[in-house]
């Protein structure tokens, strides 16, 4: 967990900005521009995490970014969730969302009247990218996959976004389910031997090095790696795809054309919303922010459209941006500060 900074900027109000994913949780708080303190919890899908459970995310989260006393001095919240949406009038995630965020500041003293205002993860994403763009496309490719197309800073058309069970196409947890089956198959033999077994079979604790010796043994390797990924349930498949990541990097030709189809996969999701060339692309999630292994497979396929990926890390800091624009959530006198040592602080401070 990233703890607070020390000091304040006098006469601003704090503005935190959380980015709550299938993964992990985010939090970021900033005065006047300047970067008070981050902080890091457990996952925030607000369909697949309970009530309770999101508000102690969310709590853990809040705890390393907000230094003591700060939340007495707080202006505005604004939390990105995977699972929650406006595009329902009664979205069960948008509900569960708030409720376990106005938990979680209640815990850190949050006076209960300050603004809050919860949004969909891949708003704040989109929110995050260089300029605060208010048109153009978002690729997200972490846990979970969507394709997303903005107009006005609103979503106005969604590809994917279904969930592990049904598609998220070209995400993490589609690569793990792959790289685990491939393993499987290797072993039965429908497929090649891969690297992935060695590394599938030494991160679920009965490592195989080399490829079992006779069919007895085979079988035998099979059924233990086959109850194995059973055992861990069908989220757990998502931690195997730095595996594939790895064996991928390594040369293993099996992972590599895993990671080539999640591009080919992502890639479909992008033409169905009819991209224009030139126009704003914003990619994050663990595999398509900056350093994220499937960008420099994804960036020139994006290319041959006439597009480039602008990627952000994850959206705490558009969601702090959109806190500042919350109805009551600026200073009463309008104070607005230049500090730009921190490489965010463009998009932090007042407009």
């Amino acid at each position: 967990m990233a703890g607070p900074a020390s000091g304040t900027v006098d006469g601003e109000g704090v503005h935190v900005g959380i980015d709550a994913g299938g993964t992990r949780t985010r939090a970021l708080a900033v005065e006047g521009g300047r970067v008070l303190g981050r902080g890091t919890g457990g996952p925030g899908n607000a369909l697949s995490v309970a009530a309770p459970e999101l508000a102690d995310h969310l709590t853990a989260a809040l705890a390393g970014a907000l230094p003591a006393g700060a939340g007495r001095r707080l202006r505005g919240v604004v939390a990105g969730f995977a699972g929650a949406s406006w595009l329902l009038p009664d979205d069960p995630g948008r509900d569960t969302a708030l409720t376990a965020l106005r938990t979680a500041l209640a815990r850190h003293g949050v006076p209960a009247g300050v603004p809050v205002g919860v949004r969909s993860d891949v708003e704040v994403a989109f929110a995050a990218a260089p300029g605060a763009p208010g048109d153009g496309l978002l690729v997200l490719s972490g846990t979970g996959s969507a394709v997303i197309r903005f107009a006005a800073g609103q979503v106005v058309a969604t590809v994917d976004a279904h969930g592990w069970m049904l598609d998220d196409a070209g995400s993490g947890h589609w690569i793990g389910r792959r790289a685990g089956r491939a393993a499987l198959r290797a072993l039965d033999g429908r497929g090649p031997w891969t690297a992935l077994v060695p590394a599938v079979t030494a991160h679920l604790g009965d490592p195989v090095a080399e490829p079992p010796a006779g069919r007895r043994e085979r079988e035998r390797v099979r059924a233990r790696l086959l109850e194995a990924l059973i055992a861990r349930g069908p989220l757990a498949l998502a931690r195997l795809c730095p595996l594939a990541v790895a064996a991928a990097d390594a040369g293993d030709e099996v992972a590599a054309a895993l990671l080539d189809g999640a591009v080919e996969a992502l890639t479909e999701s992008v033409r169905a919303l009819d991209p224009v060339p030139g126009e704003t692309l914003v990619t994050t999630g663990g595999l398509l922010g900056p350093n994220g292994p499937l960008l420099p497979r994804l960036a020139p396929v994006l290319a041959g459209l006439g597009l480039r990926p602008q990627p952000v890390p994850d959206g705490t800091t558009g969601a702090a941006a959109l806190a500042r624009l919350l109805p009551g959530a600026r200073p009463a006198n309008g104070l607005r500060t230049d500090v730009t040592a921190d490489p965010e602080a463009e998009l932090l401070r007042a407009p």
